[in-house]
């Protein structure tokens, strides 16, 4: 017990340390996201009832990944459908790890990794700003809702959606397929605690975007194409983003500079 009560004053004391003489900063981040959050859900509803159109772009969609020779998202979805003890799980995690995993590695990385902290938000904040774009301009009805290609609701089958059986899920944009921002945070997550750590058990952080994929695609709410066209526009981002903001605030740089913070 003494033991136990030692480590977790060690840990409160390093939080402690962190946090000191920043509440001004961690006020102003809180407002910065929370902004940017409320912008970004108010812009997905510019297309939430565009049914039309999101169900034409689906079948464009899989066309085109049949072209492509990618493999059909319902062979992902067979190895969840009959096993319930697998379909649980992958629906909880679609529902709560994307934001979850966001919050948690957003604050560690604040908190103990600022510099690392400042290029991860960024990078976020444009992959979600050029979602939002491509959100407006192709609509997108997920794949869930196409049953005539073989394609299951994975959650309404077991009572764990979080959209509902209507097509336009009231204040949510089920059409908002296209990119998979929980692809793209979860890939630019794992990177981002790989880059800031140096444990050798930081390469389990990988295992956040791998799982993310299957599940988004078993749970069949996401297309093959949308976890590329996401990783895509992160790739592009992270490219652009050294090109705009100096060097300092980089991973590998020192801390930046104080309109970064």
């Amino acid at each position: 017990m003494v033991a136990v009560g030692f480590v977790d004053d060690g840990v409160a004391e390093r939080m402690r340390a962190a946090v000191r003489g920043r509440g001004g900063e961690a006020l102003g981040q809180f407002a910065l996201i929370t902004v940017l959050y409320l912008g970004y859900r108010v812009g997905r509803m510019f297309t939430a009832d565009d049914t039309v159109r999101a169900f034409g772009n689906a079948h464009t969609v899989l066309t085109l990944e049949d072209r492509l020779g990618l493999p059909t998202e319902t062979r992902v979805q067979a190895l969840f459908v009959d096993h319930s003890s697998l379909a649980v799980p992958a629906n909880f995690y679609y529902a709560t790890a994307h934001f979850s995993v966001a919050v948690g590695v957003l604050l560690w990385l604040w908190m103990f990794r600022p510099e690392h902290y400042r290029w991860t938000r960024n990078l976020m904040v444009a992959l979600t700003g050029a979602g939002l774009v491509v959100h407006v301009a192709l609509p997108l009805a997920p794949p869930r809702m196409l049953p005539e290609y073989g394609f299951v609701d994975l959650a309404l089958m077991h009572g764990q959606s979080v959209y509902g059986p209507d097509d336009s899920g009231g204040l949510s944009n089920q059409f908002a397929a296209m990119p998979s921002l929980h692809v793209g945070w979860a890939v630019l997550l794992g990177f981002a605690m790989v880059a800031a750590t140096r444990s050798g058990w930081r390469w389990l952080a990988l295992a956040h975007p791998i799982i993310t994929t299957v599940v988004v695609i078993g749970t069949g709410n996401h297309y093959w194409l949308d976890a590329i066209v996401a990783t895509t526009l992160l790739a592009i981002a992270a490219i652009v983003h050294p090109l705009i903001v100096p060097a300092s605030a980089t991973a590998w740089g020192a801390m930046g500079p104080a309109w970064m913070r």
